[in-house]
């Protein structure tokens, strides 16, 4: 089996491409700007018909697209989130109209979610943002393409090599610059708002089931922990784990936008379940343990 994983050097493209290629018989093709890519595409700035040559030539089953952009300014976002999955569809169906198309959205699709409650894939969608805006178009362009696809919505995806971008990675970052003595500060905007956390390994194995399964697979499924966790515990957590020993500064000026708007976030995962027999098999703790393991100088 041919698989094409687009973004594989990217946050979640690089654990993808590592689940699949311990898949017997699997051939794991990397596409992007990397000077290692096999394909050597900007899916951000390529032109349909120059993208279905060079998927023509790569022959794919199956394209994981990983390619994304979490931050920067709103064309960027536009570009990356929107456009580029719009022009893949089409450079496949005319390249590559039988290929399995696993496409990874995330769950700011739905903007702000009501407390206690886990959405389902048939909730609403109300993006507060341009990354939410924009990773919306994306699955729209997915979901309405006419191919094999699937759109796994990601939660807050949290482990080994999580960018500043990220809320985890944030904490993190922010963690090893203030260094472990009882001097350190934390600044940190508020910690109220509740968030869905997944294992980054766990979204990669929902990955390689959706781009393996046998059966057509439902337009979109959730990928995440199914619950929501108080940010200010994913602090305390990781803090212990990085043996910080200063003190936590709290305050609601330089929070994100989006963070300030959404302030509960949770998803039903039993969609995933039924279609992919996917459930998490790693805890938060696990994650964290290997997001600030995997980040320490040798």
């Amino acid at each position: 089996m041919r698989i094409l994983v687009l973004g594989f050097t990217g946050y979640l493209g690089a654990h993808v491409a590592e689940g699949l290629r311990g898949l017997p018989g699997a051939l794991v093709l990397g596409g992007g700007r990397s000077p290692a890519a096999d394909v050597d595409v900007d899916l951000a700035r390529v032109r349909p018909e120059h993208l279905a040559k060079a998927l023509a030539s790569a022959a794919p089953d199956a394209v994981v697209n990983c390619a994304g952009a979490t931050g920067g300014d709103p064309v960027t976002m536009a570009e990356v989130n929107a456009r580029a999955p719009a022009v893949l569809c089409a450079a496949l169906r005319e390249a590559a109209p039988t290929a399995r198309l696993v496409h990874l959205g995330s769950a700011a699709e739905y903007g702000p979610g009501a407390p206690g409650t886990r959405v389902t894939e048939s909730a609403a969608t109300r993006p507060v943002g341009s990354y939410g805006a924009t990773k919306l178009a994306g699955t729209v362009a997915v979901t309405t393409s006419g191919l094999d696809a699937v759109v796994l919505r990601v939660g807050n995806p949290v482990g080994t090599g999580a960018p500043p971008t990220s809320l985890p990675g944030r904490i993190a970052a922010l963690l090893r610059e203030a260094g472990p003595g009882p001097e350190a500060v934390l600044r940190m905007g508020d910690l109220s708002a509740h968030r869905d956390f997944v294992d980054v390994r766990d979204v990669a194995r929902a990955a390689v089931l959706a781009a393996t399964a046998p059966h057509p697979l439902p337009p979109v499924l959730n990928i995440s922990g199914g619950r929501a966790v108080p940010v200010r515990d994913l602090v305390r957590n990781l803090t212990a784990l990085a043996g910080f020993r200063g003190r936590t500064e709290e305050t609601a000026a330089g929070n994100p936008a989006r963070s300030a708007q959404v302030s509960w976030q949770c998803s039903d995962i039993t969609a995933a379940e039924e279609a992919l027999g996917w459930r998490p098999s790693h805890t938060l703790d696990d994650a964290l343990t290997a997001l600030w393991e995997g980040g320490r100088t040798p």
